[in-house]
């Protein structure tokens, strides 16, 4: 009766998981292999064109970048912080910052970011008029793909602060004293002891990282109005093309290519937090 009722709990999640996730995927999916109401491949050949091919290339780089430069960044903010006091203003307000800036994306971060560092942003204008500083005379980056960098790292940092924090506070004071009183450094504690263990945390924070971005959208898609040079802004222009259905059947191609990606990044990411909860445990 207590595992039925457990069961029973669970009936809202998976039907919020069945409606808004596993049904949209099978028919974004299912469409690609759709032509004329039939089953058919014919659209399969879209995914190795080579527009495809450099918007995803483009996509994984975009995600790398910004994955490992978050990761570097947050790691060595987790480092510091978990040198404070658990219950230190400084340290409270960087874990309450950094929750809710890991969910500051979209429209928002783009508008943000347009407002101070655009063309005519903020603090644009002030290097320009006072100091004669024009961050944008070799070209208006920030609307372009190198451009993205920067409002993605935004959120990419404090998400690396919330996964990886937690691994880095369950290192055990023992395991340093246990070095010390065998006569070895701090970088020897370091070496064999906390970088080894860290690790799996680490990596597995890093594909966490890399998935987030990979399939971010809609910050690319107000800040990049021209082109689809990532992936998602490709299968916005496949959706809304004019010329008809064929491209939505495109889009849906170009989801399984997402969608292979992604899922082969979060298996990673699973096996990696599983010998992370180890040791944690």
């Amino acid at each position: 009766m207590r595992n039925f009722l457990a069961a029973l709990g669970l009936l809202p999640f998976g039907a919020y998981v069945l409606l808004f996730l596993l049904v949209p995927t099978v028919v974004a999916v299912g469409s690609g292999f759709v032509s004329d109401g039939n089953l058919s491949l014919a659209n399969l050949p879209v995914l190795f064109a080579p527009e495809t091919l450099s918007a995803f290339w483009a996509s994984i780089w975009l995600s790398a970048i910004t994955a490992i430069a978050g990761a570097v960044v947050g790691a060595v903010l987790c480092w510091a912080l978990a040198a404070l006091p658990e219950q230190g203003p400084l340290r409270r307000v960087v874990d309450s910052a950094s929750s809710v800036l890991a969910q500051f994306g979209g429209v928002m971060l783009a508008f943000a970011f347009i407002a101070t560092i655009g063309s005519q942003g903020l603090i644009t204008v002030l290097l320009r008029e006072r100091l004669g500083t024009d961050i944008y005379a070799d070209g208006v980056w920030l609307y372009e793909l190198p451009g993205l960098v920067l409002p993605y790292l935004y959120f990419q940092v404090p998400l690396m602060v919330i996964t990886f924090l937690p691994a880095v506070l369950a290192l055990r004071q023992g395991w340093a004293e246990a070095v010390a009183t065998l006569g070895g450094r701090g970088v020897s504690y370091w070496l064999r002891v906390g970088i080894p263990i860290l690790t799996p945390a680490f990596l597995g924070s890093l594909l966490l990282l890399f998935a987030n971005a990979f399939s971010s959208y809609a910050t690319a898609a107000a800040l990049i109005s021209q082109g689809s040079q990532i992936v998602p802004l490709k299968i916005r222009a496949s959706l809304i093309g004019e010329t008809g259905a064929s491209l939505a059947s495109n889009a849906g191609v170009l989801a399984l290519g997402m969608i292979v990606i992604m899922t082969i990044v979060m298996l990673g990411y699973g096996r990696l937090m599983a010998r992370t909860t180890r040791w944690q445990g």
